[in-house]
């Protein structure tokens, strides 16, 4: 079988490889650190990552950073494979901005993980594709970020 030309993995992906591990490295030394220089720390991490965001995608993203500021400041904010992220107490992702630029796709998208208490029934979306925000959808994603992180689970 002959070896394929292609790369493995888009420079995109390698990209994001790349910042996870030197995520990881900071949450690392992040746990030696008080709770609030983690989350000074861990605000500019994120507050970087917007401003390098142009086009569409950086005001969807501070917008986000805004609501979960406002509904859910228990949140700790930290980057996540290169991208604005809000974590719990237990460091764990609860949901993230994935901007459009990024992977070069149609649509940014706002993405709760397995950390966010969204259940609901046997079936409940996770993802929310995002090309503007109008107070009708500021006030939904306000909603579904108080149900992800409800402050009583923060403790």
């Amino acid at each position: 079988m002959a070896k394929s030309e292609e790369p493995t993995f888009s420079a995109e992906e390698r990209a994001a490889m790349q910042a996870t591990v030197k995520e990881r490295t900071r949450s690392r030394s992040r746990k030696k650190v008080d709770p609030e220089t983690a989350r000074r720390e861990g605000e500019a991490e994120v507050l970087a990552k917007i401003a390098e965001l142009d086009g569409e995608d950086r005001p969807l993203a501070e917008a986000v950073h805004r609501l979960v500021g406002e509904n859910a400041p228990h949140l700790i904010p930290r980057t996540y494979y290169g991208m604005p992220g809000y974590a719990g107490a237990d460091g764990k992702i609860v949901l993230f901005f994935k901007p459009k630029a990024k992977f070069k796709v149609r649509y940014a998208t706002i993405e709760f993980e397995w950390a966010a208490q969204l259940d609901d029934g046997d079936l409940w979306p996770t993802r929310y594709a995002v090309t503007a925000l109008n107070d009708a959808d500021l006030a939904f994603l306000a909603e579904r970020i108080r149900t992800a992180a409800p402050a009583e689970s923060a403790a």
